[in-house]
């Protein structure tokens, strides 16, 4: 057993494979570009929505959530 391996043991710890640890920071790095290109689109989304609306007044007096604390 390796070193790392016989201090987890003995501290009773987990031991994990480097392949797991791998796979979970691969996972991660995933989530984390998804999270990045869904936080860019609602930037985006609320900056058209700002620019329509200061635009054509007459659509926010439409809007069905002009006063919910959206």
């Amino acid at each position: 057993m390796t070193e790392g391996g016989t201090i987890a043991v003995q501290a009773d710890d987990d031991v994990v494979a480097a392949s797991e640890i791998k796979r979970l920071q691969s996972q991660v790095r995933e989530l984390e570009r998804q999270l990045g290109r869904k936080t860019m689109e609602a930037e985006i989304l609320k900056e058209a929505l700002a620019k329509a609306q200061s635009k054509k007044p007459s659509l926010h007096a439409l809007s069905p959530w002009k006063d919910d604390g959206r």
